[in-house]
């Protein structure tokens, strides 16, 4: 694996496309152990084989890598001050996501400043069927609901597909989400859709907090701010919708 970035890494600094020998010089590597590499990439689509100059060069799959990780920076880049914003406006924790399989990705938050606050982690998956961010997804994703049984995390959980079809349908109809308890005992969250051209869900905007001081009538506060920013954020996107 570390052989195959490093041949990788060499492609930067080859002007586009290089050769089997030019690129176990620029590694280190010997020629033969670089032409098995190749041979790997190439079936991997990582990188392209030129028959009539049998040289390489970067393939369709870092390409697709390489989009994703832009767009994803320039998400975050866009929300951040809607975060900063949430985060002040509510006195919670914010939190910006992106639609996965089969769960939701936390990509960033902007932390509450209380002495008590709940704690967000990049990377981490709000489950489909036990977070508010996870029930946005499911209603405006296109994704079908989980089948059973589905995972019990608290006592609130809800562990039948025909409720959360309905606490779906229920989401998509108002435009925002809950859940309270539902993952964790002490955390409450509200969320709601962000969009992009052409009226595709590109992300999530909730907030959470503890369940002794965000309870329902909180949530309900937040709805309007959240939705009011979600809004700004999904217009800087390129959608033009309602």
């Amino acid at each position: 694996m570390e052989r195959a970035l490093r041949v990788l890494d060499a492609f930067a600094d080859a002007g586009g496309d290089a050769g089997t020998n030019e690129l176990a010089r620029a590694t280190g590597i010997n020629p033969s152990t670089v032409s098995r590499i190749l041979a790997t990439l190439v079936a991997s689509g990582y990188v392209q084989h030129e028959p009539g100059t049998g040289r390489y060069r970067i393939g369709p799959q870092v390409l697709r890598l390489s989009s994703h990780a832009l767009g994803g920076l320039d998400l975050r880049a866009a929300a951040r001050p809607h975060l900063d914003a949430l985060a002040e406006g509510t006195g919670e924790t914010a939190t910006l996501s992106v639609p996965g399989e089969p769960d939701a990705v936390t990509i960033d938050f902007v932390l509450s400043r209380a002495s008590v606050a709940s704690v967000a982690r990049v990377g981490r998956p709000s489950i489909a069927h036990a977070t508010a961010t996870g029930k946005v997804m499911l209603a405006f994703a296109g994704h079908g609901i989980p089948p059973g049984p589905l995972h019990r995390f608290t006592d609130r959980t809800i562990t039948d597909p025909a409720r959360l079809a309905d606490e779906v349908a229920a989401v998509r109809r108002d435009g925002h989400a809950h859940a309270s308890g539902e993952r964790e005992p002490d955390l409450n969250a509200v969320a709601v859709p962000v969009f992009g051209e052409p009226g595709r869900l590109i992300a999530i905007l909730g907030v959470q907090g503890p369940q002794s001081r965000f309870r329902v009538r909180a949530q309900d506060a937040a709805v309007p701010l959240l939705g009011s920013h979600a809004l700004a954020l999904s217009a800087e996107l390129g959608y033009h919708g309602s």
